[in-house]
């Protein structure tokens, strides 16, 4: 190889990657914020509350926090390429303690998805019938995550209860 492209590579090659370097750090904090609420989610509701529902039609407090840790492992172990160790339905818990363990759980399988190379992230994969990057899974589950947090929050307000997203921290 003649030594011009030698060199345009080594100036070229490190300067793509550090371009693609931080894609998954960049999720992360959004990832970390929205696993602490969660966390202080499960908390804040009295257990005695957690077959509450506003609606007939819709998921019970411990149902909906039972269906974000599912869905977590789903989608982590799929962005991490490696097989869903949950054989629970956490939908069908209703004690608080084991829906913390249970949130604390999924979210602790997850943590290793966050921390994948960037490199690991840009691989294609299937899920869900659809195909995009390990990357693209990790954000799905943070956006997937935020939007049932939307509904936490209103279990929350209706039964006189500050979300942790609107607590005040000094």
């Amino acid at each position: 190889m003649p030594r011009r492209i030698l060199v345009a590579l080594s100036v070229l090659v490190p300067s793509m990657l550090a371009a693609q370097s931080g894609a998954v750090a960049s999720v992360r904090p959004q990832y970390e914020r929205i696993k602490s609420l969660y966390i202080r989610s499960a908390a804040a509701m009295p257990e005695a509350k957690y077959g509450f529902r506003p609606s007939p039609d819709v998921r019970t407090y411990a149902e909906l926090l039972g269906h974000v840790a599912n869905e977590s492992y789903m989608f982590c172990a799929d962005a991490a390429g490696t097989t869903n160790p949950n054989q629970a339905d956490f939908e069908k818990t209703t004690s608080q303690a084991e829906m913390t363990a249970a949130l604390k759980a999924a979210f602790t399988f997850c943590d290793a998805a966050y921390a994948m190379s960037d490199a690991r992230a840009m691989d294609q994969v299937e899920s869900m019938g659809g195909k995009g990057s390990r990357l693209w899974l990790l954000i799905y589950n943070v956006t997937h995550d935020s939007e049932h947090y939307g509904n936490i929050v209103t279990y929350l307000r209706i039964n006189g209860i500050v979300p942790p997203s609107s607590q005040r921290t000094n």
